[in-house]
């Protein structure tokens, strides 16, 4: 059962957001200010925080930045403060998610069970995975790729083009998925560039980018990761 720590000053707010997570089948811990929260966060150790930014004790951003310097753990901010500048400053300090009061408690679920999902993910290429016997490495640690004992020389975008394709073999994924998953909301570029990103994957991939072996195209659809069979 995946441990999330909430902390507000609020008890009314704490005790609905702990009923809807505990619902949700998460276990839930609490605590109301600054000092309660650091206590909790290192007995504990929470696969998520729930962070408040109005505390009585210390700033949300200043236990953000406490926490990100000793943990990965996801973070999602909640705060009354709705400028933009506000959410810039959230994010630029290490969360991964802003929501605004007052706000539906089932659209936390909603975002919980997204940054819980995203950080796994992560999680799961922290170390070297190995397919198709080992002639193709990709290890996340390290932000590195190996194909049949040689490394790469990707650059990011190729790189987070593959390791988006990888996470998720057997999948068809769209050029305006890849597009979000891979390169973020800001990319500006056309979506076909997509397909010179691929193009330029496979000549470093591939033994034979005519015939492709791990990364497929799916013809009016987008691209599949795929160990093809010889």
């Amino acid at each position: 059962m995946q441990k999330i720590l909430v902390v507000d000053d609020e008890i009314v707010i704490i005790d609905v957001i702990q009923s809807y997570l505990e619902k949700a089948g998460y276990q839930v811990v609490t605590a109301t200010n600054g000092v309660e929260c650091m206590r909790q966060f290192i007995l504990y150790k929470p696969d998520l925080v729930i962070l408040d930014l109005m505390l009585p004790d210390h700033s949300g951003e200043d236990l953000c930045k406490t926490i990100r310097a000793q943990s990965d753990v996801a973070v999602i901010m909640v705060t009354a403060k709705s400028s933009i500048n506000s959410r810039i400053r959230g994010l630029s300090l290490g969360a991964d998610d802003y929501l605004i009061k007052p706000f539906d408690p089932r659209e936390l679920i909603t975002r919980v069970k997204t940054v819980l999902r995203r950080t796994e993910e992560h999680r799961l290429l922290a170390y070297s995975i190995e397919w198709d016997d080992g002639k193709l490495i990709i290890d996340d640690k390290r932000h590195k790729v190996f194909a049949r004992g040689e490394e790469l020389s990707l650059t990011s975008r190729e790189y987070d083009l593959l390791v988006t394709l990888a996470r998720h073999p057997g999948r068809v994924w769209t050029r305006d998925e890849l597009v979000v998953r891979a390169f973020g909301f800001q990319y500006e570029g056309d979506l076909r560039t997509i397909d010179a990103f691929i193009k330029t994957l496979r000549q470093k991939l591939e033994e034979n980018p005519r015939q492709p072996r791990y990364v497929h195209t799916v013809y009016g659809v987008g691209y599949r990761f795929e160990v093809k069979p010889l």
